[in-house]
């Protein structure tokens, strides 16, 4: 499955200069230190010697809190070797060796500054890489009975996770399989995601119908709703569109699909591409403003057919001159010259290296690209 641009694994810790496996950040330092001493004592320059108290300093940039302990105190005791070298120590009396000394001291103090913010900062990263595990959670190979591939980029690259959300869940009635993007950004959105997820996930393996799942979403966004606003928050009137898709036991030949304000699905065979007509409806959250639930939809679907499903990073995707990425328009041409482009991997990573492209990886929402389709016998 392609998920690598979703970076599911951990993050990756702060790491030294290395070669081959070892550290090598106490080099440039050293270099530093051994270059002012021959200096100094090859051309006479002086004071130059004072210098040395950059070398702590190169050193808490680079290393741990040890090597920039060692390094000061080298550098202090090389200071006196080579002032008493060359008889520098009446000229320059305390001043030199006294600013060697607190630079060292000062270097030594930032280095362990810097390596605690590093750890506090890992361990934010952490919790919102945990975060992110919990909202999108990893799909093993297979899961439900479905190949799918799925990727997601969010807008913003620190944040790790956002307002998109996507999730398959097996059950006694089928497989069904969620898409959707929360209005907004922030923490906002993502606790709203993560509230419709649990609602999927329980009521898409215990309600029989689709119909049923597709009402527990809608109340379980209500109930977000009125939760946010009774804390006063000023993101209560959140909302969501989605894809609720529901692969029926024993009908191998059709999905059923409900369109809460979200593009519908693509349907990709090999050398065409297709949209499937349903009847939408409102977003998740505003279905008393319409004429209730939307419809389920049945979809008549082949064994070699792929369904695409993405979120408004695609659809809204831009290059720097305003124009929309015509995703469609790529696909169709893509499968009629490649009958084996909609394959999950293969569809997922087509759109996102297109994405890309078009917008020159400046992405202004989050993107999520998920293929799906029955598991070939």
């Amino acid at each position: 499955m392609v998920r690598a641009a979703r970076q599911e694994t951990t993050f990756p810790r702060e790491k030294p200069l290395t070669l081959r496996g070892h550290s090598v950040a106490w080099v440039p330092p050293l270099v530093l230190l051994v270059g002012i001493v021959v200096i100094d004592l090859t051309t006479g320059v002086f004071g130059i010697v004072a210098w040395t108290v950059l070398v702590p300093g190169i050193a808490a940039a680079l290393s741990g809190l040890r090597t920039t302990a060692v390094f000061a105190v080298l550098s202090l005791v090389v200071y006196i070797l080579v002032t008493s070298v060359w008889w520098h120590w009446n000229e320059t009396e305390v001043a030199g060796f006294v600013l060697v000394l607190v630079g060292g001291l000062l270097a030594t103090v930032a280095c362990a500054v810097r390596l605690r913010g590093v750890r506090r900062m890992l361990h934010m990263r952490d919790i919102a890489d945990t975060t992110g595990r919990v909202v999108l959670r990893p799909l093993p190979p297979g899961w439900g009975g479905l190949e799918h591939s799925a990727v997601y980029l969010s807008a913003d690259v620190e944040a790790r996770v956002g307002g998109d959300f996507y999730d398959i869940q097996p059950g006694p009635h089928g497989t069904r399989v969620l898409l959707g993007d929360v209005q907004g950004k922030g923490l906002g959105a993502v606790e709203a995601a993560a509230a419709l997820l649990g609602t999927f996930r329980e009521a898409a393996y215990h309600d029989q119908g689709l119909g049923e799942v597709a009402d527990r979403l809608e109340k379980r966004m209500l109930r977000h709703r009125a939760h946010t606003a009774a804390l006063g928050r000023a993101d209560g009137d959140r909302f969501a569109t989605a894809l609720l898709l529901g692969f029926p036991v024993g009908d191998a030949g059709a999905v059923e699909v409900v369109v809460f304000g979200h593009d519908p699905p693509l349907v990709l065979r090999p050398g065409a591409v297709r949209t499937p007509v349903v009847v939408g409806g409102l977003p998740l959250g505003y279905a008393a403003l319409g004429s209730g639930l939307p419809p389920v939809c049945r979809v008549e679907l082949a064994p070699d057919e792929t369904l695409l499903l993405v979120t408004d990073g695609v659809t809204e995707a831009r290059d720097p001159a305003g124009e929309f990425y015509p995703y469609v328009d790529e696909l169709t041409r893509a499968v009629e010259s490649d009958p084996h482009l909609q394959g999950p991997d293969r569809l997922v990573a087509f759109v996102l290296d297109g994405v890309l492209r078009h917008t020159e990886g400046r992405l202004t929402d989050d993107t999520t690209i998920f293929a799906v389709r029955r598991r070939r016998r």
